[in-house]
């Protein structure tokens, strides 16, 4: 059977109170037509709420786009960041004390996505010792609501070090070039491939579900097996994204050079 969904039935496998994994960097790699469903399920339904989002570069135009489809009251309980420059709605939702909100270093995020898929404790690193991240300081948290600690001191070997706390995925919403009806996947229009997959073994790992964004489903044993960079094994749903909604980058619908084709 395809695993291929309207964007609608996709969205429908979130519930209340999941941890939801976003991709992409700035436009490159976002799934603008999940996130933008998403806004609209919860406009006419108030469902799902209290979402909990993680994701590791910012994703964003400043303004409406990318994860800004979530910046709404209700819709989120927490989020874990690396860069929220360019989410100004989620920013006001936590500079009002509406959400809690955590900012990690971006690259901690990455490999605490992996970590996450191998079901360690945690992401130990001494990345972020003395910075804000320290919960000898702040902790990471960027508002007065947000109490709970997320990062722990330990000393191992007489050095220190920082243990960024594993936590369940329930979602994955990424995005790729092309795949076939099961969900095996080709990047080579995207600009980057980041941490897609990390992330989508960090849902299923998790026992989650992963939603898969793509320009185009093709045939089976059409694509280059080479080319596969995400296996059908870690999908759950298919959804063909309209080009306005699958754009390279938030100002560019495709260039080669950007992927390296030329």
């Amino acid at each position: 059977m395809s695993k291929k969904m309207t964007v609608q039935d996709a969205i429908g496998l979130i519930r209340d109170g999941d941890t939801l994994a976003v991709g992409g960097f700035v436009g490159c790699m976002h799934p603008e037509d999940l996130t933008q469903q998403l806004e609209r399920t919860f406009k006419e339904t108030r469902h799902p709420q209290n979402l909990d989002l993680i994701y590791a570069a910012g994703q964003g135009d400043g303004h409406e786009r990318g994860l800004n489809h979530l910046g709404h009251e209700g819709m989120l309980r927490r989020v874990v960041g690396g860069h929220w420059g360019l989410v100004p709605k989620i920013q006001k939702l936590a500079l009002e004390n509406k959400i809690e909100a955590y900012n990690f270093p971006q690259g901690v995020i990455s490999h605490l996505f992996r970590d996450i898929a191998a079901k360690k404790p945690g992401t130990l690193t001494h990345i972020g010792l003395k910075t804000f991240v320290d919960p000898r300081l702040q902790g990471g948290r960027i508002n007065d609501i947000t109490k709970d600690d997320l990062v722990t001191n330990l000393t191992i070997g007489g050095k220190e070090y920082l243990l960024y706390h594993a936590f369940p995925i329930h979602v994955a919403l990424v995005r790729a070039s092309y795949c076939d009806p099961d969900g095996n996947a080709t990047f080579e229009r995207e600009c980057v491939s980041l941490e897609v997959v990390a992330m989508c073994q960090a849902a299923k790992n998790s026992g989650g579900k992963v939603i898969l964004q793509v320009e185009k489903i093709v045939e089976r044993g059409s694509l280059n097996p080479k080319l596969i960079r995400l296996p059908g094994i870690y999908v759950d749903a298919i959804i063909e994204a309209p080009p306005e909604n699958h754009m390279q980058t938030f100002d560019t619908q495709y260039d080669p050079s950007y992927s390296g084709d030329i």
